[in-house]
């Protein structure tokens, strides 16, 4: 790659009679010459920084009309990337803003690479790393919670502690060497403030470091597998909870002969719910091949929601069921509660210690008349908070990467309280300081290798 091309791509998402607005993004030295090729403009506009045209997008050769669109100029290094950027707001769809990328390719530019537009700003010092990692985990955001994480990230909150953090442990470092180097010239080193820095930064580490589950969570969301026997209202309730008809229902066992799945938000978190088919022994080869799919589900979920019918109790098939799914955290949801006349804890239930102990909580639902739906996602949130994953209440959360960093963080300080506890030699202080400054700038940017970047950065879309 090299920052002296001018790239181009299509910087929205297009498709078939879908979108009123395409964008073709230029950024580059030779942007506003290419788009000088390519765009009539009428009357006496003026090709002036941050100001929209409005005109024609014209083949230069054939002097054919493309497309009517308007240009926004904006000169360096007052734009995303700190270079010349154009782009034209075409009609969306396809053909048009296709034809607008082919021209601005044929006068001069190259098509950009995955991420390239953010990967410029981030080289030409318009951001850091934790924010260009931000805009794409904007882009992706699957609920309001996941977007405002990244929104905290994007304008920096997370880079400004990282960079305290790292400011503390240059100063120390600072602090250490000038004595090391010029110590018949310095007072004695204040051990004491040593102590007391290194620690300090070594705990606020470990909060941004706890947030890390957290944002994966808010990432990648959580898949819950809805669970039980056939005709235990498993559908039903998929129907109820995402307030939809997305499953099939019927007072036939054996309706749904696939995994279906709908996606929900709780608490903030995205959620994949599965609703598969009742598990039992079958000579139907069709539901056969969906009692297996229900199975390899089930293992896969993050969490399973066992369904058992209140009108039928626990029967063994229940028993052989939850025993395929043990390994996994469950919720127990006892469905139908509207179709008894006798107090549901009257139940017999052969899961007595862990329902004591709180290991599977039990949620009481009429999916018919979307009852328990509030219990049951409490119960799910219950279940999230038990493992942590949410522990932690920060305003951003880190991702895998910036966790294996923050891991070698900590570990890196642990050892620096190590060395100054058995009163090894300054040297030996310096080493683990440095690794943890070189950890926190991989982190923001400061120091980093080309094979992250490009790792990094691969994962975005053209257009960013």
């Amino acid at each position: 790659m090299s920052l002296s091309d001018t790239i181009a791509a299509i910087a929205t998402a297009i498709s078939p009679q879908q979108g009123s607005v395409g964008i073709v993004r230029l950024s580059g030295d030779r942007s506003v010459a290419i788009a000088q090729q390519i765009f009539a403009i009428g009357g006496k506009q003026v090709w002036e920084s941050h100001r929209i045209l409005y005109g024609y997008v014209k083949n230069p050769v054939t002097k054919a009309i493309v497309d009517e669109s308007l240009l926004l100029l904006m000169k360096a290094p007052r734009s995303f990337t700190r270079e010349d950027v154009v782009e034209f707001h075409c009609h969306g769809g396809i053909m048009a803003v296709q034809q607008v990328l082919n021209l601005c390719l044929e006068n001069g530019a190259r098509l950009a690479e995955a991420g390239e537009f953010s990967l410029r700003a981030f080289l030409n010092g318009r951001i850091d790393l934790t924010q260009a990692e931000s805009i794409n985990d904007l882009v992706g955001a699957k609920s309001a919670q996941a977007a405002q994480s990244a929104i905290a990230s994007l304008r920096g909150k997370l880079a400004q502690s990282l960079k305290y953090l790292r400011g503390k442990c240059l100063n120390v470092l600072t602090e250490i060497e000038a004595r090391i180097d010029f110590e018949d010239d310095l007072p004695p080193l204040d051990g004491e403030w040593v102590k007391a820095e290194i620690f300090h930064v070594f705990q606020e580490a470990q909060k941004i470091l706890a947030t890390a589950d957290r944002g994966e969570l808010l990432r990648t969301g959580l898949k819950v597998a809805i669970v039980g026997r056939p005709n235990v209202g498993k559908s039903s309730l998929l129907n109820a909870w995402s307030r939809s008809d997305r499953a099939i229902v019927t007072d036939l066992p054996g309706t749904t002969r696939d995994v279906v799945d709908s996606q929900l938000v709780v608490g903030g978190i995205p959620i994949q719910v599965l609703d598969t088919a009742g598990i039992r022994e079958t000579e139907d080869i069709v539901e056969k091949i969906g009692v297996e799919r229900s199975r390899r589900a089930a293992q896969s979920a993050d969490l399973v929601l066992m369904v058992v019918d209140a009108t039928v109790g626990w029967i063994a098939q229940d028993t052989e069921i939850y025993e395929t799914v043990c390994d996994r955290p469950i919720v127990l949801a006892i469905n139908k509660i509207d179709k008894i006349d006798f107090a549901i804890d009257s139940l017999t239930i052969p899961l007595e210690q862990d329902l004591k102990n709180g290991k599977i909580p039990i949620v009481r639902t009429a999916a018919s008349q979307q009852r328990g739906i509030e219990e049951l996602e409490n119960a799910i949130l219950q279940c999230i908070h038990q493992d942590r994953i949410a522990a932690a209440n920060m305003e951003v959360a880190i991702n895998q990467r910036q966790k294996a960093c923050l891991l070698r963080v900590v570990q890196s300080l642990a050892n620096v309280q190590v060395a100054i506890a058995d009163q090894l030699p300054l040297d030996f202080w310096t080493i683990d300081l440095r690794a943890a400054i070189s950890a926190i700038g991989e982190i923001t940017g400061e120091e980093v290798t080309e094979s992250v970047l490009d790792q990094i950065f691969s994962r975005f879309c053209i257009g960013k």
